[in-house]
């Protein structure tokens, strides 16, 4: 009898767990999202969840100026890099960090916190902020009923945050290094071996002339990489190389090589732009 009555007791409690880990499928007040962008060469992640307006008035009321935010719903909004990174002109470790903010109605004061754990801003520490830097909030031509975080203005090496809701909008620009880890890498992989691998040739002679760097290098690179092994790519940025270095009949001659391969390889990408760089060579 009392075997009975602790295998019945058992099978209670094993019915109570099961009933309060059911739960129903409903859509979320404020759906979480994960946003990834390479910029540079950092990768950059952001975490967040999106609240919806739904009516209300948001900044100043929903959310009061003056106090910190936790720039979201729900748990932290949470932003990683893969390598240090400088915003607001301060250094950023590569780590995970807790973005929160403190909004104005002009400018708000952006905050990255060490403490990544926390639930919104309850439990916020200002001894845990890494850094904090100033951006301008300015107002948007239309709505934005759900919170919004985007990447803008994409170059080689920065990107603008954006923080877009209601009608306000506030971007803070993050900046990565990238010229010295590249030049590391030339060195390393092209001038140290004086390496004579037609593709990593091709890759030196590019970055240093899309970053203004020794033409001069860029063309004895471009040159050892076609004269070994040609392709359409190739030989595209060996005329605009020659072109740049006043070779004009070299640059023609190079253009029109590229285009008849990438005619054979049916890229006709790279037969336009070989057409308008013969253009303006002629």
């Amino acid at each position: 009898m009392k075997k009975f009555f602790y295998l019945t007791l058992i099978a209670n409690l094993l019915i109570s767990i099961s009933g309060l880990a059911q739960q129903l499928q409903m859509p979320q007040a404020s759906p979480s999202a994960r946003l990834t962008q390479k910029v540079g060469l950092t990768d950059v992640v952001v975490d967040y969840s999106r609240p919806s307006t739904k009516g209300r008035k948001i900044f100043g009321e929903l959310v009061p100026y003056g106090e910190v935010w936790r720039t979201g719903a729900n748990g932290a909004t949470i932003i990683s890099f893969s390598t240090e990174v400088m915003i607001g002109g301060k250094k950023v470790p590569a780590g995970a960090y807790a973005l929160y903010s403190i909004p104005g109605k002009s400018s708000w004061t952006m905050i990255l916190s060490k403490n990544t754990k926390l639930w919104g801003a309850i439990g916020y520490n200002p001894q845990e902020d890494l850094i904090r830097f100033e951006a301008t909030a300015s107002k948007t031509s239309r709505m934005y009923d759900s919170f919004e975080i985007s990447f803008n203005n994409l170059t080689d090496s920065n990107a603008d945050l954006s923080l877009k809701w209601e009608q306000t909008r506030v971007d803070f620009t993050i900046q990565t290094e990238v010229d010295p880890i590249v030049m590391a890498d030339i060195k390393k992989q092209v001038i140290d071996t004086q390496s004579t691998n037609p593709a990593l040739l091709y890759q030196a002679a590019s970055y240093y002339f899309n970053s203004n760097k020794d033409l001069n290098q860029a063309y004895a690179w471009i040159q050892q990489s076609t004269d070994n092994d040609p392709k359409y790519w190739t030989m595209h940025l060996r005329a605009k190389i020659e072109l740049a270095l006043g070779k004009k009949t070299e640059a023609l001659a190079s253009a029109t090589k590229s285009k008849t391969m990438a005619q054979e390889a049916k890229n006709m990408d790279y037969v336009g732009l070989n057409d308008r760089l013969i253009k303006s060579i002629k």
